[in-house]
């Protein structure tokens, strides 16, 4: 919450940051772009700033926005008293592949990360995934 809220105050001009309209519309565009399953995805839909969004609670976080409240303040009060699913978001560690011994990984992290780089194909075997890592490794 915290991570992505300062990303997007700090896209916003001092002009911007005044008016509670602006910086919703902002918003809206700002999660237009956002990857779609991703935490920020989840996010701006918590918010109400997609068109899919069960709820509407973009007020919560321009109002504040507008008056100077620090983010860490507008999430943790804010945002949570009207949807504390929104703290539950946390991004996961990324996985050094350089420093770790792949065979004591999980075959859901070797998988993981083969999706992240866009190598995924469905293997069998735990051998099959680290063979995969392994050859195309370098690229990343």
């Amino acid at each position: 919450c915290i991570k992505t809220i300062s990303t997007f105050a700090d896209t916003l001009n001092d002009e911007d940051k005044s008016s509670v309209e602006k910086i919703e519309n902002a918003f809206k565009k700002y999660c237009k772009k956002v990857k779609v399953d991703s935490k920020e995805h989840r996010l701006c839909y918590y918010t109400g700033a997609l068109e899919t969004s069960a709820t509407y609670a973009l007020g919560d976080l321009s109002k504040p926005l507008s008056w100077g409240i620090p983010v860490e303040k507008i999430c943790r009060e804010r945002l949570f008293k009207t949807n504390p699913q929104i703290c539950d978001l946390k991004y996961e560690k990324p996985i050094d592949i350089n420093g770790i011994d792949l065979n004591k990984l999980k075959v859901k992290d070797l998988k993981k990360v083969l999706t992240d780089w866009g190598e995924a194909d469905d293997f069998v075997e735990k051998s099959d995934y680290i063979r995969r890592i392994n050859e195309v490794k370098d690229k990343y």
